[in-house]
């Protein structure tokens, strides 16, 4: 690993509230690591820290071998932030929001380079009051993006977005990533999580619980999984009852469950349903996912909004 982030003991609190206990770990070159957990967990704290907008009671933190707080100027010249809570006048125009933020760095970007990797290259002249929220959230992806950073740290990505905006905001990570920065995100949506980061730390309550990738996340659990189907009238149930790795069949309406264990089973299961002329539709195989992996880890149901943010509120801008 070459790591571009470290973080080692980390710890901040905010009263009585803990948001970071003793959180530890590295973030590697050119990899998608993300912070997971609900609303409050302490992710954003964490990210604050490491940007150096926070100041830690304890812990050492390091960006690019930089301390961000000691080594401020330097640390931001090399870094893109977009931050959850963001805001910018009504009045200004596209392109010269964008060209301000590019004006506070050395380099000065490119500020037209920016707007088109967002695909706002076209709303130049458009004014922020005038931009859906899926428009806003790319504007501030752009003003992250305006320098060129060696690393991007994105807080709540695609909170409030549709489906269609949540997605092109996911092809704009891959991007991101594909030109060599290395990209921190925080969220609660573990579909996202499960797409495009290389590595997840799970958050729950400021510590991480768990750190892996997705797969060994989920592997680790050794869960069920479950091939279902629908089928009209009955069928020898025992001829996949029986199986190898096969726990349990259950019924509910026209729709069979079949949960199993062990490499392939899923796939023998199928085989042996069209052996034996069983017609089936709508066959799906589930697998476990992160919200069954935080539940293990935490013994908490998940809630996208399960908890107010503790911390006092920043807007976007140059940290």
């Amino acid at each position: 690993m070459d790591p571009v982030v470290t973080v080692e003991g980390l710890r901040k609190a905010y009263g009585d509230v803990t948001a970071a206990a003793d959180v530890t770990f590295e973030v590697a070159r050119g990899e998608v690591f993300g912070m997971v957990g609900p609303n409050g967990a302490g992710k954003t704290t964490i990210l604050e820290c490491i940007t150096g907008l926070r100041r830690p009671d304890a812990g050492r933190v390091r960006v690019l071998g930089l301390d961000p707080r000691r080594d401020r100027y330097a640390v931001r010249e090399r870094i893109g932030v977009q931050l959850q809570a963001a805001a910018l006048p009504d009045a200004l125009r596209v392109g010269e929001a964008v060209a301000l933020f590019a004006s506070f760095y050395t380099g000065g970007g490119d500020p037209a380079e920016a707007l088109r990797r967002v695909g706002l290259d076209d709303r130049s002249g458009a004014r922020v009051s005038a931009l859906s929220g899926g428009q806003r959230q790319r504007l501030f992806i752009a003003l992250a993006l305006a320098h060129q950073p060696e690393v991007v740290l994105l807080d709540e990505l695609t909170t409030g977005l549709d489906p269609q905006a949540r997605r092109d905001a996911w092809a704009l990570v891959r991007e991101i990533r594909e030109r060599g920065a290395t990209v921190i995100l925080t969220t609660h949506f573990m579909e996202e999580a499960e797409r495009l980061c290389d590595r997840v730390a799970i958050v729950d309550r400021g510590r991480v619980v768990a750190l892996d990738t997705v797969g060994r996340l989920i592997a680790a659990l050794g869960e069920e999984r479950r091939v279902t189907f629908v089928h009209e009238g009955p069928f020898d149930e025992a001829r996949v009852r029986d199986m190898p790795g096969v726990v349990r069949v259950e019924r509910l309406g026209d729709r069979v469950i079949v949960s199993v264990r062990g490499v392939g089973t899923a796939g023998r299961v199928t085989t042996a349903l069209e052996e034996a002329g069983v017609a089936f539709d709508e066959l799906r195989v589930e697998r476990p996912t992160l919200e069954d992996v935080f539940l293990a880890r935490t013994g908490s149901a998940w809630s996208a909004d399960a908890a107010p943010d503790v911390r006092p509120s920043r807007r976007q801008g140059r940290p």
